[in-house]
Protein backbone atom coordinates (compact mmCIF):
# COMPACT_ATOMS: atom_id res chain seq x y z
CA UNK A 1 0.00 0.00 0.00
CA UNK A 2 0.96 4.09 -1.04
CA UNK A 3 0.29 6.65 0.86
CA UNK A 4 0.58 10.30 -0.13
CA UNK A 5 -0.17 12.67 2.34
CA UNK A 6 -0.01 16.47 1.45
CA UNK A 7 -0.20 19.26 3.88
CA UNK A 8 -0.64 22.88 3.66
CA UNK A 9 1.86 24.51 5.84
CA UNK A 10 -0.40 26.06 7.95
CA UNK A 11 2.92 28.81 9.44
CA UNK A 12 3.63 30.17 6.16
CA UNK A 13 -0.25 30.85 5.33
CA UNK A 14 -0.50 32.69 8.43
CA UNK A 15 2.44 34.74 8.52
CA UNK A 16 1.62 35.85 4.40
CA UNK A 17 -2.25 36.36 5.90
CA UNK A 18 -0.57 38.62 8.44
CA UNK A 19 1.79 40.52 6.40
CA UNK A 20 -0.72 40.94 3.60
CA UNK A 21 -1.45 44.79 2.55
CA UNK A 22 -4.79 45.67 3.60
CA UNK A 23 -7.08 48.90 2.85
CA UNK A 24 -10.17 47.76 5.55
CA UNK A 25 -9.73 46.03 8.93
CA UNK A 26 -11.76 43.14 7.74
CA UNK A 27 -9.87 40.47 8.89
CA UNK A 28 -8.23 37.97 6.41
CA UNK A 29 -9.78 33.89 6.17
CA UNK A 30 -7.05 31.16 6.12
CA UNK A 31 -7.99 28.22 4.31
CA UNK A 32 -6.33 25.02 5.21
CA UNK A 33 -6.63 22.28 3.22
CA UNK A 34 -5.60 18.52 4.28
CA UNK A 35 -5.31 16.27 1.43
CA UNK A 36 -4.76 12.13 2.31
CA UNK A 37 -4.63 9.62 -0.92
CA UNK A 38 -3.78 6.19 -0.36
CA UNK A 39 -3.87 4.14 -2.93
CA UNK A 40 -3.18 -0.13 -3.13
CA UNK A 41 -2.08 -1.67 -6.26
CA UNK A 42 -4.65 -4.69 -7.43
CA UNK A 43 -3.54 -7.82 -6.43
CA UNK A 44 -2.19 -9.75 -9.42
CA UNK A 45 -3.13 -13.15 -7.99
CA UNK A 46 -6.75 -12.44 -7.93
CA UNK A 47 -8.39 -15.15 -6.11
CA UNK A 48 -12.12 -16.01 -6.93
CA UNK A 49 -12.00 -18.60 -3.76
CA UNK A 50 -10.13 -17.66 -1.59
CA UNK A 51 -10.97 -21.60 0.73
CA UNK A 52 -9.54 -23.44 -2.15
CA UNK A 53 -7.03 -20.97 -3.81
CA UNK A 54 -8.76 -21.06 -7.12
CA UNK A 55 -7.55 -18.21 -9.25
CA UNK A 56 -9.38 -16.21 -11.53
CA UNK A 57 -8.62 -16.91 -15.16
CA UNK A 58 -5.99 -14.11 -16.58
CA UNK A 59 -4.77 -13.90 -12.87
CA UNK A 60 -0.67 -14.23 -12.73
CA UNK A 61 0.66 -16.42 -9.92
CA UNK A 62 4.00 -15.55 -8.14
CA UNK A 63 6.42 -18.43 -7.54
CA UNK A 64 9.63 -18.28 -5.98
CA UNK A 65 11.59 -21.57 -4.61
CA UNK A 66 14.96 -20.17 -2.79
CA UNK A 67 16.30 -23.34 -2.41
CA UNK A 68 16.92 -23.95 -6.39
CA UNK A 69 16.66 -20.11 -6.86
CA UNK A 70 14.14 -20.22 -9.43
CA UNK A 71 11.91 -16.46 -9.14
CA UNK A 72 8.56 -17.14 -12.37
CA UNK A 73 5.29 -16.16 -12.93
CA UNK A 74 2.99 -18.32 -14.34
CA UNK A 75 -0.13 -16.62 -15.68
CA UNK A 76 -3.24 -18.65 -17.51
CA UNK A 77 -4.64 -16.27 -20.03
CA UNK A 78 -7.91 -17.71 -21.39
CA UNK A 79 -9.92 -21.71 -21.80
CA UNK A 80 -11.50 -22.31 -25.20
CA UNK A 81 -13.56 -25.09 -26.22
CA UNK A 82 -14.05 -26.52 -27.98
CA UNK A 83 -11.10 -24.31 -30.14
CA UNK A 84 -12.22 -22.25 -32.52
CA UNK A 85 -9.33 -22.38 -35.02
CA UNK A 86 -8.10 -24.68 -37.23
CA UNK A 87 -9.41 -27.96 -36.73
CA UNK A 88 -6.68 -30.81 -35.92
CA UNK A 89 -7.96 -34.57 -36.75
CA UNK A 90 -10.24 -35.32 -34.10
CA UNK A 91 -8.60 -36.76 -30.70
CA UNK A 92 -8.32 -40.75 -30.97
CA UNK A 93 -10.40 -42.61 -28.69
CA UNK A 94 -7.60 -43.87 -26.17
CA UNK A 95 -7.30 -40.18 -25.62
CA UNK A 96 -10.50 -39.36 -23.42
CA UNK A 97 -12.10 -36.90 -25.57
CA UNK A 98 -14.16 -36.37 -28.92
CA UNK A 99 -12.95 -32.67 -29.64
CA UNK A 100 -10.23 -30.45 -28.72
CA UNK A 101 -9.79 -26.95 -26.19
CA UNK A 102 -7.07 -25.15 -25.45
CA UNK A 103 -5.09 -23.10 -22.35
CA UNK A 104 -3.27 -19.88 -23.61
CA UNK A 105 -0.86 -20.17 -20.86
CA UNK A 106 2.71 -18.06 -20.12
CA UNK A 107 5.22 -18.87 -18.09
CA UNK A 108 8.41 -16.22 -17.34
CA UNK A 109 12.16 -16.76 -15.62
CA UNK A 110 11.46 -13.77 -13.79
CA UNK A 111 15.04 -13.83 -12.39
CA UNK A 112 17.46 -16.68 -11.13
CA UNK A 113 18.52 -19.84 -12.57
CA UNK A 114 17.74 -21.49 -15.77
CA UNK A 115 15.23 -23.38 -15.92
CA UNK A 116 12.78 -25.78 -18.38
CA UNK A 117 9.36 -25.27 -19.27
CA UNK A 118 6.73 -27.88 -21.24
CA UNK A 119 3.25 -29.00 -21.83
CA UNK A 120 3.41 -31.96 -19.08
CA UNK A 121 2.80 -29.48 -15.86
CA UNK A 122 -0.72 -28.58 -17.34
CA UNK A 123 -4.13 -30.61 -16.83
CA UNK A 124 -7.69 -29.94 -16.54
CA UNK A 125 -9.72 -31.01 -13.41
CA UNK A 126 -13.57 -31.55 -13.54
CA UNK A 127 -16.19 -31.32 -10.67
CA UNK A 128 -16.63 -35.39 -10.55
CA UNK A 129 -12.74 -35.78 -9.90
CA UNK A 130 -11.55 -36.71 -12.99
CA UNK A 131 -8.73 -35.22 -15.10
CA UNK A 132 -7.60 -34.47 -18.66
CA UNK A 133 -3.63 -34.81 -19.07
CA UNK A 134 -2.09 -32.99 -22.13
CA UNK A 135 -1.39 -35.68 -25.18
CA UNK A 136 1.96 -34.76 -25.76
CA UNK A 137 1.21 -33.80 -29.12
CA UNK A 138 2.64 -31.27 -30.92
CA UNK A 139 3.58 -30.66 -34.25
CA UNK A 140 1.44 -31.14 -37.69
CA UNK A 141 -1.96 -29.22 -37.19
CA UNK A 142 -1.80 -29.57 -33.35
CA UNK A 143 -3.60 -25.08 -32.89
CA UNK A 144 -0.66 -22.72 -32.98
CA UNK A 145 1.07 -21.04 -31.43
CA UNK A 146 1.94 -23.98 -29.80
CA UNK A 147 3.49 -23.95 -25.71
CA UNK A 148 6.56 -24.91 -26.21
CA UNK A 149 8.38 -28.71 -24.92
CA UNK A 150 11.53 -29.13 -23.07
CA UNK A 151 12.36 -24.46 -23.79
CA UNK A 152 15.17 -23.59 -21.25
CA UNK A 153 14.03 -19.99 -20.17
CA UNK A 154 16.86 -17.69 -18.81
CA UNK A 155 16.50 -14.54 -16.48
CA UNK A 156 14.20 -12.44 -18.12
CA UNK A 157 12.35 -14.66 -20.58
CA UNK A 158 8.84 -16.02 -20.91
CA UNK A 159 7.02 -18.90 -23.03
CA UNK A 160 4.09 -18.48 -24.11
CA UNK A 161 1.19 -20.69 -26.52
CA UNK A 162 -1.50 -22.88 -26.22
CA UNK A 163 -1.67 -26.21 -24.30
CA UNK A 164 -4.25 -28.46 -25.84
CA UNK A 165 -6.39 -31.35 -24.81
CA UNK A 166 -8.74 -34.00 -25.67
CA UNK A 167 -11.72 -33.52 -23.94
CA UNK A 168 -15.28 -34.70 -23.89
CA UNK A 169 -17.78 -32.01 -25.27
CA UNK A 170 -20.75 -33.35 -23.18
CA UNK A 171 -18.93 -31.77 -20.30
CA UNK A 172 -16.54 -28.72 -18.76
CA UNK A 173 -13.94 -28.86 -16.65
CA UNK A 174 -13.92 -26.52 -13.20
CA UNK A 175 -10.11 -25.58 -13.31
CA UNK A 176 -6.97 -25.64 -15.23
CA UNK A 177 -4.50 -26.89 -12.99
CA UNK A 178 -0.12 -26.03 -13.05
CA UNK A 179 1.89 -28.58 -11.02
CA UNK A 180 5.78 -28.98 -11.86
CA UNK A 181 7.01 -31.74 -10.35
CA UNK A 182 5.73 -32.62 -6.83
CA UNK A 183 5.33 -29.03 -6.24
CA UNK A 184 2.16 -27.51 -4.90
CA UNK A 185 -0.84 -26.63 -7.36
CA UNK A 186 -2.17 -23.37 -9.03
CA UNK A 187 -5.24 -23.45 -10.33
CA UNK A 188 -7.62 -21.05 -11.84
CA UNK A 189 -11.16 -21.79 -12.85
CA UNK A 190 -12.34 -22.24 -16.21
CA UNK A 191 -15.37 -19.43 -16.87
CA UNK A 192 -18.84 -21.10 -17.64
CA UNK A 193 -19.14 -20.52 -21.65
Amino acid sequence: MHTRTTVVAVGLLLTAAATACSNNREPKTVHVTVTQTVTTAPSSEAVRDADHGVLNMGATKTIIDAETDVHATVRALSYQQPYRGPQPQAPEDFQGGDTWATADVKVCNVKGAEFTVDQFPWSLSYSDGTSIEVTGSSGGDMPKPEYPMDKTLTSGRCARGLVTFPVPSSKRPERLVYQPGSGTPTEWAIPKP
